[in-house]
């Protein structure tokens, strides 16, 4: 099982599911590339029941203090989609028979003269006027009533996008000292520390769970040595993976 850390806010979930739609937004962390503007999304209904799904879309900054800030959802203007300067989910809104898949394309428009991040959340609603899924009054109410036959908790998951820079630069700096080992990121956009375990030196399926961490632009991930351990993971930097060890000396 692996375990996932990060060093901002991620993602939300609205509850558990029985017996109702079940969705699934596939990886939780995704990447739109230097020259590409958009990225396609699968999500996939495993459960017993139709899925009216919504997609909002949060920018997630950084305050003085690096703390990671949710911007409410932008509206559009009324200026052309290539000023809009958001991420853009087409479309916004879903209808995913149980067992089925849908796709929506998250479209970047805007500048990308440093890396920014967005939480897309995918949430299953219950059809109203209010949401442009275009059911009747009739169709919305013989849905409720479906679900309201059940015990029912409609479960909304959130994934995380990075959108790379125009121009990435990888630049990650090692640091082997005695008690530490630390990775900084003195590039401009995301790294990622995967398949992070320690195992003992001489016991060598003796190790921990498998993790995998991000580190973005300025930040620094610090190991702590342990004695008799042998610490390891993959270093990626976009596709360029090489695989780092160290220990206590």
């Amino acid at each position: 099982m692996r375990i996932y850390s990060y060093l901002f806010l991620m993602m939300g979930c609205l509850g558990g599911a029985n017996a109702s739609p079940a969705i699934n937004p596939g990886p939780m962390f995704g990447f739109l590339d230097d020259g590409k503007s958009a990225v396609l999304k699968r999500i996939y209904n495993s459960g017993t029941s139709t899925a009216f799904v919504k997609v909002v879309v949060q920018e997630i900054t950084y305050d003085a203090n690096g703390q990671p800030v949710e911007q409410p959802p932008k509206a559009l203007s009324a200026a052309p989609l290539a000023q809009q300067n958001t991420l853009l989910a087409s479309p916004a809104r879903m209808i995913i028979p149980a067992n089925g898949m849908q796709s929506t394309r998250l479209l970047f428009m805007g500048s990308r003269a440093q890396e920014r991040y967005y939480r897309v959340r995918f949430i299953p609603v219950l059809p109203s006027s209010a949401d442009t899924f275009d059911q009747s009054a009739d169709d919305q109410q013989a849905y409720k009533n479906t679900l309201a036959a059940q015990v029912t908790l409609l479960t909304g998951f959130g994934t995380l996008l990075f959108v790379r820079p125009d121009k990435v630069v990888f630049d990650t700096r090692l640091k082997d000292e005695k008690t530490t080992y630390s990775v900084h990121n003195a590039g401009n956009s995301v790294i990622a520390l995967d398949f992070v375990k320690t195992c003992h030196v001489e016991i060598t399926t003796q190790c921990s769970a498998i993790a995998q961490h991000y580190v973005l632009p300025g930040r620094t991930y610090t190991f702590t040595k342990e004695p008799d351990k042998v610490h390891s993971f993959v270093l990626q930097e976009g596709r360029a993976e090489r695989t780092i060890s160290f220990s206590t000396t």
